[in-house]
């Protein structure tokens, strides 16, 4: 059955699909005398300090057998805007735009490496650069065969959230992969 499962230790929220009822992917598996849960985590992180803690909390899922994390950040594609009569304004150059969104993303892999070495954790850093975050966070999910989605809710309530929409909700309702929601 469908569930949202409160977890008060952790401060999160886990939201399972309808159809998802005898997943083997939530079954707990036991190897080596420890507890796995997952085989592989994806943890979507934009560099804020909320994603940072879905990190943290997917570090402690990581069991003591052979669990992958996948870190993944997604980059906004170049800004070219079409005017009226077909004109494109370009707010900068395309070299100046690749320049500043390699140098954040770097900042963001090493932040993410640091973290994860600190728990003893060992993650894949991957970037895709897409303008709609959502659809390639599912679309890594599905390619890696992902067990579960780690990722932060930021907290928008109310007319923000509903006029800015949210990354996380939008995740949660086109998906099947099972949601960890950290706030």
């Amino acid at each position: 059955a469908a569930g949202v499962f409160d977890c008060t230790l952790t401060q999160c929220l886990m939201y399972v699909k309808p159809d998802r009822r005898a997943s083997p992917m939530l079954k707990p598996q036991f190897k080596h005398g420890g507890f796995n849960m997952f085989k592989h985590i994806l943890v979507p992180t934009d560099g804020s300090e909320l994603s940072l803690k879905a990190l943290d909390l997917a570090c402690t899922l990581v069991g003591t057998g052979d669990t992958t994390v996948t870190v993944l950040h997604v980059a906004p594609g170049y800004p070219a805007v079409v005017g009226d009569a077909g004109y494109m304004a370009v707010p900068v150059p395309y070299e100046v735009w690749e320049k500043s969104g390699l140098a954040q993303t770097e900042k963001i892999r090493d932040v993410v490496e640091k973290r994860a070495n600190a728990q003893s954790v060992a993650v894949h850093f991957v970037c895709v650069t897409l303008d709609t975050p959502y659809a390639a966070i599912i679309d890594v999910a599905l390619r890696q065969k992902c067990d579960v989605i780690v990722m932060a809710s930021h907290g928008r309530r109310g007319i923000s959230a509903l006029l800015l929409g949210s990354e996380t909700s939008k995740v949660l309702t086109h998906t099947n992969v099972p949601v960890l929601v950290c706030r």
